[in-house]
């Protein structure tokens, strides 16, 4: 009973989901380098805005939260319907 609780959290079962993931995660790599994309520029990005978060202090704290909640208004309740639908179908 827990495998099938374990298979349904994960949307199928272990292999395939893995071989997805090997799949998807190969595709977005060749994507992201032929944008000359890579892990070190994301890092030094996510390190560079906390840093201008830093310095310019609590208004880009300000400036976040608002971006934050503005993206709720519209991200939490897609996933609330998206949730609704999937719960309606089984």
């Amino acid at each position: 009973m827990s495998n099938d609780k374990f298979n349904r959290f994960l949307g199928d079962t272990p292999g395939r989901v893995l071989i997805r993931l090997i799949f998807l995660s190969l595709i977005v790599g060749i994507v992201l380098s032929a944008l000359d994309f890579s892990p070190l520029t994301l890092i030094y990005s996510v390190q560079d805005f906390f840093i201008r978060i830093w310095n310019m202090g609590f208004s880009a704290i300000e400036r976040f939260g608002s971006y934050f909640f503005l993206g709720a208004i519209v991200v939490v309740p897609l996933w609330f319907i998206s949730r609704l639908m999937n719960w309606r179908g089984r």
